[in-house]
């Protein structure tokens, strides 16, 4: 089985806008009745697995064919998917074959080819594509160790390395500086401030901790409803804010508002109902939402976005110092992966070598036991141990040689002289 086989056909965040990566967003459904799958089609696919994100698009395959011919066949499959001309996006592709494929596929599940480096979310995403793929049986043998030795490349990249330690967008640094402040936030009470897209990217984030007690407050009340509905929060207007800060511990403002959202009388009256506990208040609006004043109150601690920026940047330096670190771990998995390549090709033969030594043993042992006549079960039963012990050991030398043998320059003639010798037929192992 030769790396070469392997193609990988693309594009994402930095090759394509968000509209072209929209509009060739795709699934398997239905691609296993494509004629490309056919074996007299020219240029034939024999596997296919699609990994489409947000942020990218890209296309892996097995292909009969490689190099210009793979990348071109790849481009029309993507094309007829998506009833659009080839040209008019094939120059917002990339394409990887063999090793380069398999390298950029263990970057995508480790996190160095997102678009917040080191992100976790991708790894789940690679696993789904190759579950999808397995489902559909578009996937065979080779993809399926492909996919698989990404998903334990992303994992190892993960529990070794600090590349997903930190946080590394503006709404978990929030909440991590929130944790910081006020230890475990489970059972805090949590409010968002503002539904543009920071506000919903916060709500995200407190939820993706398995933050409950989560209010909204919103301009208009039926869009904090709305998003408050799948956990059954409470939602309260602009006008509502005093009320809501009075029992909220965690603010996080981010409206499009021109003007202080938030002032000092405001907190300063929700303080004094409260008693005892802090308030942390985050704010990530521009212009600012918070008066910068509420400092001067006992127990309230004010994060702005500039102060924010400067923990994402500590952060994200702390990710890229393990990018090395990462990179060794991938070249690794992908030399373990193109040893795991050259045994995959030589499996059917040590299938074939096995399959007619049992042949062979059960055709002798009904001989045998047609000549003994009757047997006791007991006596049976060591008859059948013994023939199969007899060809288990005849086989585990040669098997084991096989296995050594397929990484070397001449395994192909080392495989046809065995099958030579035990008059075994050429079967499919490219």
């Amino acid at each position: 089985m030769s790396p070469t086989q392997i193609s990988c056909l693309g594009l994402n965040h930095r090759t394509a806008p968000v509209e072209l990566r929209e509009r060739l967003h795709c699934s398997l459904a239905d691609l296993s009745q494509s004629p490309v799958f056919s074996a007299g089609h020219p240029g034939r696919i024999r596997e296919v697995t699609i990994l489409s994100t947000c942020n990218r698009v890209e296309l892996y395959a097995c292909l009969d064919a490689a190099g210009p011919a793979a990348r071109a066949r790849l481009i029309d499959l993507l094309a007829q998917m998506h009833a659009m001309e080839p040209d008019s996006f094939a120059h917002q592709l990339y394409y990887y074959n063999g090793l380069a494929a398999v390298s950029h596929l263990f970057r995508v599940a480790a996190g160095l080819d997102s678009l917040v480096l080191g992100e976790t979310q991708i790894l789940g995403q690679v696993t789904d594509a190759y579950r999808s793929a397995v489902a559909t049986k578009v996937s065979g043998p080779v993809l399926t160790a492909l996919f698989r030795a990404a998903i334990r490349t992303g994992k190892r990249a993960r529990a070794e390395t600090n590349i997903s330690s930190n946080p590394a967008s503006i709404s978990s640094v929030a909440v991590s500086l929130a944790q910081r402040r006020l230890g475990d936030l489970s059972g805090r009470h949590c409010l968002v401030v503002g539904l543009g897209q920071m506000g919903q990217l916060a709500l995200k984030a407190l939820r993706a901790r398995g933050l409950s007690r989560v209010a909204v407050a919103n301009r208009t009340r039926s869009r904090a409803e709305a998003a408050t509905a799948p956990w059954g929060g409470q939602a309260y207007t602009l006008a509502e804010l005093p009320q809501a800060l009075a029992t909220a511990e965690l603010v996080i403002s981010a409206t499009g508002a021109p003007h202080v959202v938030i002032d000092r009388a405001a907190v300063a009256a929700a303080m004094a109902r409260r008693g005892r506990r802090d308030l942390v208040l985050i704010d990530l609006a521009v212009p600012r939402d918070v008066d910068p004043a509420v400092r001067t109150l006992p127990g309230v601690h004010l994060f702005a976005l500039d102060e924010l920026q400067g923990y994402l940047d500590d952060s994200l330096a702390a990710r890229r110092q393990e990018i090395p670190r990462v990179e060794a771990i991938i070249a690794q998995q992908t030399n373990a992966f193109e040893a795991e390549l050259h045994e995959l090709a030589l499996r059917p033969l040590i299938v074939d070598l096995r399959q007619k030594a049992e042949a062979i043993r059960r055709h002798e042992l009904q001989r045998t036991l047609r000549q003994l006549g009757d047997v006791d079960e007991q006596t049976l039963a060591h008859i059948h141990h013994l023939s199969r012990s007899l060809v288990n050991k005849l086989l585990h030398e040669p098997t084991i040689r096989l296995k050594e043998r397929a990484g070397d320059d001449q395994a192909a003639g080392y495989a046809a002289a065995v099958r030579d010798l035990f008059g075994l037929s050429e079967s499919d192992e490219s």
